[in-house]
């Protein structure tokens, strides 16, 4: 009975490593767009059960996960990979509090391996580096620290995003 479940996990990890072959992931915006569209998912299975009750519930739950998602990009990618994981123990118990007609009957399980295996990969990558990292305030060429010009004083720079490879733009 594990062996769907490995099979699962596996298959559903392909999605991270096909993202970082094709560079999808590239900035840090990719797995908080993913968290959001995760947490939108159950809201549309109310939407497809039509029960009003239900859309309300999930659409509750729904904003806070992209709060969450939401601040970990403006913050740190380690909450996106905490609102990944805790929306798989969110799947976990879904069907004890929430009534909702719906959700397949196979979607949490699913829905669990998913957000845990992605979780993981970006985890990963975010402990090995390879994910795009909070970007970094940059002086313009000519302008050191503690040089008091009028061209460099009191000026702030666009941060430059940073990709995964390390290159900045």
């Amino acid at each position: 009975m594990a062996t769907p479940a490995i099979v699962e996990h596996v298959s559903l990890s392909a999605v991270g490593i096909f993202a970082t072959v094709v560079r999808l992931d590239r900035d840090r915006a990719f797995y908080p767009t993913v968290a959001i569209v995760i947490a939108s998912l159950y809201s549309l299975f109310a939407v497809m059960g039509g029960s009003t009750r239900a859309l309300v519930i999930e659409s509750a739950v729904g904003v806070g996960f992209i709060a969450l998602a939401v601040f970990g990009f403006r913050t740190s990618l380690w909450v996106v990979a905490a609102a990944l994981g805790l929306h798989g123990v969110f799947d976990l118990v879904h069907g004890s509090f929430i009534l909702n007609p719906g959700v397949p009957r196979w979607w949490p399980a699913f829905c669990l391996t998913y957000d845990v295996a992605a979780a993981g990969y970006l985890a990963w990558l975010i402990i090995s580096r390879r994910t795009g990292r909070r970007p970094k305030q940059r002086r313009p060429w000519g302008c050191r620290r503690g040089r008091r010009t009028t061209a460099c004083s009191g000026r702030r720079f666009a941060p430059q995003l940073m990709l995964s490879g390390g290159q900045v733009l």
